[in-house]
């Protein structure tokens, strides 16, 4: 999608708003919501502040887009785990795929929600609240996945569905810490291993 953005003079200048709006996420996936400033963006995106409030509306709303283009493109991976045939698969997916994605450097180290979420303050509270839900949502969908693998016996019955997304998840946000701390894909999937190796006896078997 295409628009036309006034300059303070000479004629209007046509910018793409998708690759735009690819620019601002990338400001906010390094820098965070707080370390991204306005004047950045629009240096960035070569417009002034009234053309961004324009086409975005203000840092908040932009965030909001930004946040939503990421969930669907780049972190996609973490709503499609949930198809693997078993908990185990689905726990190891995800670990992996966390290890290779969070080191890639052909984008920011680390996850945009984590680093978003590790310096905002409560001014920002639709933010917060939005990165919140988020979390909430992902670690929902593990457990509900985990649930259907525990009546379907492919967990030890004493196996707890809500505990073991939120080990996933936890794990997932510490290793985004160590990626941007400069962690390795391989000290990340050394962390996994070590990880699956707890995961509940039954599905090891199952899997075996």
């Amino acid at each position: 999608m295409t628009t036309e953005v006034k300059k303070s003079r000479g004629r209007p200048r046509v910018f793409d708003m998708d690759e735009a709006l690819d620019q601002a996420l990338f400001i906010f996936w390094e820098k965070g919501y707080e370390g991204a400033s306005v004047a950045e963006f629009t240096e960035t995106l070569g417009i002034n502040k009234p053309s961004l409030y324009a086409a975005f509306g203000n840092k908040e709303a932009l965030f909001q887009k930004a946040l939503a283009k990421y969930t669907a493109g780049p972190a996609a991976f973490v709503q499609a785990v949930v198809r693997e045939p078993t908990a185990f698969k689905v726990a190891q997916a995800f670990l992996y795929q966390a290890a290779t994605f969070l080191t890639d450097a052909t984008h920011p180290k680390g996850c945009m929600i984590v680093q978003a979420a590790l310096s905002i303050g409560d001014h920002a509270g639709t933010v917060k609240q939005l990165l919140i839900q988020y979390r909430a949502g992902y670690e929902q969908l593990l457990a509900t996945r985990f649930e259907q693998a525990l009546i379907a016996g492919d967990l030890a019955e004493d196996a707890n569905p809500q505990l073991l997304a939120k080990l996933l998840a936890t794990l997932h946000q510490g290793m985004s810490v160590q990626a941007t701390s400069g962690a390795t894909r391989e000290e990340l999937l050394a962390l996994a291993d070590f990880a699956l190796k707890q995961w509940p006896t039954a599905t090891l078997k199952a899997t075996a």
